[in-house]
């Protein structure tokens, strides 16, 4: 079966960086779009970054310039680099995947979710 398995959160100051990484199995990874999600304490999940099969990208609008989605076909890996880090940023990320070469911008277009991972960022 399909398994997303997040890594890479945890607790940082504002201004510094962390990366996530995605591992993905049971799935031909290169078919997929993949992104991340996240969900900040009482609020919805939210769309954060995505990237197609080919390497294009597409971001919210809140971690442009800041955050930087990769792939490694080769490994089914996914990343994303968290840089300049907010306190708003404090949120559980979640690797997602999408079917066909799209990807996915909003919740109800995800085939796939990890488990989510827990970032924190500190004032």
């Amino acid at each position: 079966q399909v398994q997303l398995v997040e890594s890479g959160g945890g607790l940082v100051q504002a201004g510094a960086s962390l990366r996530l990484s995605c591992a993905a199995s049971g799935l031909t990874f290169s078919r997929y779009g993949m992104g991340w999600f996240r969900q900040a304490p009482g609020k919805e999940r939210e769309f954060v970054a995505a990237i197609n099969w080919s390497g294009g990208t597409d971001y919210a609008d809140s971690v442009k310039g800041r955050f930087t989605i990769s792939r490694d076909n080769a490994k089914n890996m996914v990343y994303l680099q968290m840089n300049s880090l907010k306190p708003e940023d404090t949120a559980v990320y979640y690797c997602a995947a999408r079917d066909n070469y799209l990807i996915a911008t909003t919740e109800d277009a995800v085939d796939y979710w990890g488990k989510g991972t827990l970032v924190t960022i500190s004032s």
